[in-house]
């Protein structure tokens, strides 16, 4: 075998045929390895030089929703471009099918790049001297969105090159997913969520077939076929795409002719612009899709009634409301103001969220603080009268007083007086602390205290914090924060006993059948509504909110920059809104039940004891209460020496009082029931006979119950008349003898003024008409005349 092989061997030498052999050898080893260093450099770039996927990653725009999924606002991104991320099974199935059908069929098959498509086109483009397609299927147009690329020979290569380093990198699903999030559609929307939303007005999970295959055609030549634009070329390729799906037998006949029969109408491009200032707000919290607890219906709804009120309202105005669902306390409507681009409205500022002053909107819950205090049931005798607080001296609106009032009337009538009295009983900073505690804080100016004051307005709030304390009357006592998303966690806080929130609920109401809320909600509300107004001090907050048993509805109207507006209140300017509102809501006609520890009862006035405990000659006139517990009694006189106990003791004989200095054998033993000093002025004549003492017998010493304050300056029933040949006011100086200390003067039940001491008072009768006046001094002893005034409207 030896012999044989150098036989071989020397026969290839013989011939040369080694040398050769050899340079072949090296040839190939040579092409090997060019080949292997152009695969290792190939490698090397593959994996050295990546796409770029930083718009892939790059946060696209906001989305702010209702809770259904409608659009409320949208905010561009960095670049100004919408684009809404959406994960592929949120979209439409029939838009991903259309899409693999009429792009690339063979898309889960081929490794980024399809050379039956690209031969094709080459093929195409050799015989019709133009490009007739491209060929390139969804992963090369991907590569395209992600940097630019030249459509040149050269830029083809690239695009190839990168489709397969996408094919590595990415998975199928996920290619297709980017595509679906980045695909041109005209102008700066990108994706097809964003498209969807601003050519057809929904979400892309909601395409018909005929919007799917319009979405599939448009990022062909998204400017040529944009259909805000040009709706019938966007029509015409809308059908070809169409007609695709039939010849490749997606789709059957009868299925196309239904989709064509849908026109693509030219819509302009508006924006969604609900709740504009609640999303500026949630956009802050992160993330591309922000779903609110908002229902769209009611929101377009309230807007538009915004809108309709805004018109009667003077320039600068701005307007906030909220409602929510006291059952979850979402926020159903959310309008920051009037309206986001009138700056002369400041229309960017929210003033849901704004801290103002909250007039007279916090009564309700000191009324519920004194309930569960013990101090007063529903109908508890109260006065209205002019007093003063260690020094503070409150006032009602336009200077009218009621005089003996119920807590109930006091309540709806908004009264200022028994306000501040329960206040001061209840205790100012226990008052704050249980509102700040439910999630109210009242702001207060720098280096200030809580002082009286804060019961009408002495603070600062916000109508978000007045919406999450209201709720608590629907709620069983509980307050709570309002909720903006359906994530938001629930807040509650002891507020109210359930008792109190039930009574002062009641306390509210306002039946659609009194003559009030007749002319106030014009057979607007079709439930009845506890419901109060609050004006804040010179006309510059106007304020609204009714609690029904599944919502509580907040309305504040005023100038954001705090100019005081007269005639502008609560009750003419805030409440008709409201009404309106509430007329917009669903409501389910019932009450809740009362709650165990509440309970009925009928009380006698003016003791206030409950009518089965009480002497008939003690109970001047019965009321039905709601009370907790144990029946409390009318409150005792403040600030008098000259005021005996309710109940009086006196000796009598004949019509005549006697004291000790004139007391007889034969005298007898009475009990007289009386009403606060403060509210006599204002009693009937028979109500004021009941109550009244009577005289003090001629032999008998002056006492303490003896006064001898009186009018002067005019006498009871004189008729004042201008003289024949002089018009306009009558104007009386008189005075009130045998007062002391600070003397306040009302006409008609209207203060006018006030003196010190037997200083005289000039009271100016503007009118023909009849005229009380009454006169009060500092311990409560007042007297009382009455004129009558012609000649001064001749």
């Amino acid at each position: 075998m030896v012999t044989g092989w150098s036989q071989n061997v020397g026969e290839v030498v013989r011939r040369g045929g080694w040398a050769k052999d050899a340079l072949i050898v090296r040839w190939l080893r040579n092409i090997a390895v060019v080949l292997v260093s152009v695969v290792l450099a190939l490698a090397l770039a593959f994996f050295a030089f990546p796409p770029p996927i930083d718009r892939i990653e790059a946060a696209g725009s906001v989305l702010v929703t209702a809770r259904d999924g409608t659009p409320l606002r949208a905010f561009a991104d960095e670049r100004g471009v919408w684009r809404f991320s959406v994960r592929l099974e949120d979209v439409a199935p029939a838009y991903v099918d259309t899409l693999l059908a009429y792009e690339d069929r063979w898309f889960f098959r081929h490794p980024g790049v399809n050379p039956l498509a690209l031969l094709r086109a080459l093929w195409q483009a050799t015989l019709s001297g133009e490009v007739v397609s491209g060929g390139s299927t969804l992963t090369m147009q991907v590569s395209r969105m992600l940097e630019p690329i030249p459509r040149t020979l050269p830029g083809k290569l690239k695009q190839i090159w990168r489709a397969l380093q996408l094919e590595v990198r990415f998975s199928k699903r996920e290619l297709l997913e980017i595509y679906v999030n980045l695909a041109p559609f005209g102008g700066t929307i990108e994706g097809v969520q964003a498209a969807s939303f601003a050519y057809l007005g929904k979400p892309a999970a909601h395409l018909s077939d005929a919007e799917a295959a319009l979405l599939v055609v448009l990022p062909q030549a998204p400017s040529r076929w944009r259909p805000d634009r040009h709706p019938q070329r966007a029509q015409n390729a809308r059908n070809k795409v169409i007609a695709r799906m039939v010849a490749l037998n997606h789709w059957s006949l009868q299925r196309a002719q239904d989709a064509k029969l849908e026109i693509v109408a030219a819509r302009r491009l508006v924006p969604p612009m609900l709740a504009p200032l609640l999303a500026e707000r949630l956009r802050r919290n992160g993330g591309e899709v922000v779903r609110s607890t908002i229902d769209a219906r009611l929101q377009t709804r309230v807007e538009d009634l915004v809108r309709s009120q805004l018109r009667r309202l003077p320039s600068r105005n701005s307007i906030a409301v909220q409602v929510i669902d006291t059952t979850n306390m979402e926020t159903l409507v959310y309008v920051g103001s009037a309206d986001l681009y009138d700056s002369d409205r400041a229309g960017h500022v929210d003033m849901v969220r704004a801290a103002r002053s909250p007039g007279s909107t916090l009564k309700p819950m000191l009324y519920g603080m004194a309930l569960d205090a013990g101090l007063i049931h529903s109908q508890s005798l109260l006065i209205d009268a002019p007093q003063s607080f260690s020094g503070y001296q409150p006032s009602n609106f336009m200077e009218r007083y009621q005089g003996p009032v119920s807590a109930s009337q006091a309540l709806r009538l908004s009264l200022n007086v028994p306000a501040v009295d329960l206040l001061e009983r209840v205790g100012v900073v226990r008052f704050a602390a249980a509102l700040e505690n439910a999630g109210l804080e009242l702001r207060l100016a720098a280096d200030a205290v809580p002082n009286l004051s804060l019961i009408l307005g002495g603070g600062a709030t916000s109508l978000e914090e007045l919406i999450g304390a209201y709720a608590a009357f629907a709620r069983s006592g509980l307050a709570a924060k309002p909720r903006l998303r359906p994530g938001d966690p629930l807040i509650e806080r002891y507020l109210l006993s359930p008792g109190s929130a039930w009574i002062v609920r009641q306390m509210l109401l306002r039946d659609p059948s009194d003559h009030f809320s007749a002319r106030v909600f014009d057979g607007a509300s079709r439930v009845a509504l506890a419901w109060k107004t609050g004006t804040s001090y010179g006309f510059r907050d106007s304020w609204a909110i009714a609690v029904s048993p599944e919502h509580v509805i907040g309305v504040w109207i005023g100038r954001p920059d705090g100019t005081p507006q007269p005639g502008q209140y609560g009750a003419v300017t805030a409440l008709p809104l409201l009404a309106s509102v509430a007329d917009s809501l669903p409501h389910r006609v019932h009450r809740p039940a009362m709650p165990q520890e509440v309970r009925s009862t009928r009380i006698c006035w003016p003791l206030g004891h409950e009518q089965q405990r009480t002497a008939p000659e003690h109970c001047h006139r019965t009321l039905d209460a709601y009370a907790l517990g144990a029946v409390p009694n009318t409150f005792a006189d403040r600030d008098s020496d000259r005021w005996q106990p309710q109940k009086l003791k006196i000796w009598r004989h004949g019509r005549y009082r006697l004291n000790r200095s004139c007391l007889r054998p034969d005298a007898e033993v009475i009990e007289i029931a009386r009403w606060p000093t403060l509210a006599q002025p204002w009693l009937s004549t028979a109500l004021g006979e009941r109550s009244a003492l009577p005289p003090l017998h001629p032999s008998c010493a002056s006492d303490e119950l003896s006064t001898g304050i009186r009018i002067h300056g005019l006498s009871d029933g004189m008729l004042l008349r201008n003289p024949g040949n002089r018009r306009g006011p009558i104007v009386s100086q008189l005075q009130l003898l045998g007062s002391r200390g600070t003397v306040r003067w009302l006409s008609n039940d209207r203060l006018v003024g006030q003196t010190t001491g037997m200083a005289a008072m000039e009271i100016r009768f503007e009118a023909d008409g009849d005229y009380r006046l009454v006169a009060i001094d500092e311990s409560g002893a007042w007297s009382a005349i009455g004129v009558r005034v012609v000649g001064v409207d001749d």
